[in-house]
């Protein structure tokens, strides 16, 4: 498994309740740019449209030696995820229920399949955001103690 693009800010901005995996409907030289490591998840979204889910606003840009198709080429087109009806149909009373949002974590390959890893989240308020950097460097610092201490 081979991590191509990871979303920091989703994990950052969001406290993950749930996450899925769902493989992505992407064109030929789509998937050649993305397994280079061409995109973005940088603002991306899920969201359902005709009772099905789609990844909105993320950016694959155009893959190089295919010069050919830059003129009609979107990079931000929304893209099919590819799911179980019965997941969809989970996934669609847990977010209507409340107020979650469905944001993508990571890309990333599977065999020969580029799979999306997505998560049913809840958004962080700013002192939560702050507890969360907080906890971190306290990880940071003791992980740093324990080097020293048995380098000395």
């Amino acid at each position: 498994m081979k991590i191509l693009a990871n979303n920091k800010r989703a994990v950052f901005d969001y406290e993950i309740l749930v996450s899925y995996e769902a493989g992505l409907v992407l064109l030929g030289h789509e998937v050649k740019s993305v397994k280079q490591g061409n995109i973005s998840l940088k603002e991306s979204y899920i969201d359902f449209r005709d009772g099905d889910l789609y990844l909105l606003k993320a950016h694959i840009s155009l893959y190089k030696p295919a010069s050919g198709l830059k003129a009609g080429y979107d990079p931000v087109r929304p893209r099919k995820l590819l799911l179980k009806k019965s997941e969809i149909a989970q996934i669609a009373g847990k977010k209507h229920g409340s107020g979650l949002t469905l944001v993508p974590i990571k890309i990333y390959t599977k065999n020969s399949f580029v799979k999306l890893e997505f998560g049913l989240g809840q958004g962080r308020k700013k002192y939560d955001k702050r507890e969360v950097i907080k906890k971190r460097e306290v990880e940071r610092e003791l992980s740093n103690l324990k080097k020293r201490a048995v380098r000395g």
